[in-house]
């Protein structure tokens, strides 16, 4: 990162945005827990949760992309990524608020809309934030600051889960959770949305506008990193959010493991927290901070210390009864963990191996993964679950190392690629949608071959996809 104390301010500035982002994304995994029983909807019904979320992302993006090819300019480019960040804040804190409309007229369909809205605001601040940190500073150490950035984001989908359930459960509800505690628990993020747009608007940051007119059409795709990058994107996205949206429901199925839906909720954590400690880790694994053979004990460091901190998190019970709010710490035994440990073990030596090379830790995390994978679909009980569970800790690099070798080369056409790269994002409503056809006719289990079939893209990807033969173009300009 350049080292400016701007540019650091900058950086620290949009990192919370990733962080928030990241919270209220797997605000949905809460959701459809929490819709099946309210509304007593079948899978295919839940994935309209993801399918509203992720959809935004193809259509948004679609228009931004048909925008900046038919008239030559990119939006974000003209307006600069700071005020782009900061009107994209301002429509996510409008979607949240539509929940407490939709909470008072107890209505599925109005909650999907006001999804839809909170959607499209998290799909322009994408499309702003990613090419943002992605260019603050050198190319070559662009996906060390996205990764770093990431792991914040991580850490938001970490403790989302958990303030989640107790918002929902606990603080806007007496121990039930209603459509009202769902309505005021958003409002609650809307404001913090809010906040953060007036925050982002008043601050003086890199703006990173740029006037060039770029070439319309569909010049941009003649990148064939970029191409294979959007393909990429699409299956590392909707492998991703299709494990972390059933995996409640797979750890409740009896064969497996035959939790409650509270308890589920707080297992979510460690699969999210498993991509926060992979993406922190993959921020000291791909920086030229330091020499390989000094990486590795700041890497194992970062990892062990994450896990206590999700084990902790974890362990914070609120219960509500007639003696008001008590807190209480019942942290999961950690004898129960060891599996899980094993996975963070073998996290530690697969970045060894890649020896900070993004597209060699595609390639390595992935193929890990689809054995995780198979071990999931084949096996049952504790070893099918942490199977499942532990494929957070591969899927932690995926996006920030996609993204960074998708957009490399790209100069003053970045963010108009962005914006496609973003459009995958709608892998994240297509495959959690087919995974849940699976479910209805076949079982939860055989459903996880749909992100297993995703992982040998992704290995092509990182073998041949992310090289380059592009076009020579210019870098956007700081203002």
């Amino acid at each position: 990162m350049n080292k400016s104390p701007q540019y650091r301010f900058a950086f620290i500035a949009v990192s919370i945005l990733f962080f928030m982002w990241g919270f209220i994304t797997v605000m949905n995994d809460i959701l459809i827990n929490s819709f099946s029983d309210l509304f007593k909807l079948k899978p295919t019904e839940l994935s309209y949760i993801q399918l509203s979320f992720f959809g935004s992302f193809f259509f948004i993006s679609l228009l931004y992309f048909i925008v900046s090819s038919v008239t030559g300019k990119d939006p974000i480019n003209k307006i600069g990524y700071k005020n782009g960040m900061s009107i994209s804040l301002l429509i996510a804190a409008m979607g949240c608020s539509a929940f407490y409309i939709s909470a008072q007229n107890a209505s599925y369909p109005q909650f999907i809309l006001s999804l839809f809205i909170l959607s499209t605001g998290i799909t322009l601040l994408q499309i702003c934030a990613n090419p943002y940190v992605a260019i603050l500073g050198e190319e070559r150490s662009a996906s060390s600051r996205l990764n770093l950035a990431q792991g914040l984001n991580s850490l938001g989908t970490t403790i989302g889960p958990i303030v989640g359930n107790i918002l929902i459960y606990n603080v806007f509800s007496n121990g039930e959770k209603s459509v009202e505690s769902v309505g005021t628990t958003y409002l609650l993020y809307g404001f913090i949305f809010l906040i953060l747009a007036i925050f982002i608007g008043l601050n003086k940051l890199p703006a990173f506008t740029n006037n060039t007119v770029n070439s319309s059409g569909l010049q941009v795709l003649k990148n064939r990193n970029l191409r294979f990058g959007i393909l990429a994107i699409f299956f590392y996205v909707g492998s991703e959010v299709a494990v972390g949206s059933w995996l409640g429901s797979f750890s409740k199925d009896p064969s497996i493991m035959g939790l409650n839906e509270q308890s589920a909720n707080y297992y979510l954590a460690f699969f999210w927290g498993g991509l926060m400690i992979g993406r922190l880790m993959a921020s000291i694994s791909l920086s030229d901070k330091w020499k390989n053979e000094r990486k590795w004990l700041p890497m194992l460091l970062t990892s062990v210390f994450m896990f206590f901190i999700i084990w902790i998190a974890t362990g914070i019970k609120v219960d509500t009864g007639n003696n008001g709010t008590l807190l209480s710490f019942d942290p999961i035994s950690l004898d129960q963990l060891w599996i899980y440990n094993l996975f963070m073990l073998l996290n530690f030596f697969a970045f060894l191996i890649g020896k900070g090379k993004a597209e060699r830790l595609i390639v390595i995390f992935c193929s890990i993964n689809a054995i995780l994978l198979v071990f999931g679909i084949f096996s049952s009980g504790a070893i099918a679950f942490w199977s499942i569970l532990g494929t957070g800790l591969f899927f932690s690099i995926g996006w920030s190392n996609i993204f960074s070798l998708s957009i490399k080369g790209l100069g003053n056409m970045t963010s108009q690629g962005s914006s496609l790269l973003v459009m995958a994002i709608v892998g994240g409503a297509i495959i959690p949608y087919v995974q849940s056809q699976i479910i209805e006719i076949s079982t939860i289990q055989t459903s996880f071959l749909v992100p297993l079939l995703a992982m040998i893209y992704l290995i092509f990807f990182g073998i041949s996809g992310y090289k380059q033969n592009t076009t020579d173009t210019s870098s956007p300009k700081s203002s």
